[in-house]
């Protein structure tokens, strides 16, 4: 089964909370692990490697802490769990070097690219201001359909 790693869903969840509490300036790692009972230390080397990836900016001080380094609606999914977890296959035959024993008979490589594919597709169209907590779908006046994410060719 196809599933994100604990530091992905930690490192989605992070963004989440700072992009939720931007207007409120910098948010410690603290703050952000008591929130979701996230283990501190695996939390910092998290934000450190979205720090390096250009996702966040980290503050040092009294007031320091970290913020987005861009608009929520300007961060993918894709770009965080990328930068946590590196790049996304489903099967080692995906990558650019992926020979196993059976490349000369094998019949799904190519199915299993398109997957492959489609799920990153998904992933960048998927922003973590998409992620924020928002009103019922009852509570707001004009509620729009959501756009179909997949779509295998």
């Amino acid at each position: 089964m196809l599933k994100l790693t604990k530091k992905a869903d930690y490192g989605l969840m992070a963004m989440k909370h700072l992009a939720e509490h931007a207007d409120e300036g910098a948010c410690s790692a603290k703050d952000v692990a008591d929130a979701y009972g996230i283990p501190p230390e695996a939390l910092a080397k998290i934000l450190q490697k979205l720090v390096k990836a250009g996702l966040l900016h980290s503050q040092h001080g009294m007031n320091g802490g970290y913020t987005l380094a861009r608009d929520a609606d300007r961060i993918s999914a894709f770009e965080v769990i990328r930068a946590i977890d590196g790049p996304l296959f489903i099967t080692s035959c995906v990558t650019v070097r992926g020979e196993c024993d059976q490349t000369d008979r094998c019949t799904i490589r190519e199915p299993l690219r398109r997957v492959n594919q489609s799920l990153e597709d998904v992933l960048r169209r998927i922003t973590i201001s998409h992620m924020k907590e928002e009103a019922p779908a009852e509570d707001k006046p004009e509620s729009k359909k959501p756009v179909d994410l997949v779509s295998i060719t």
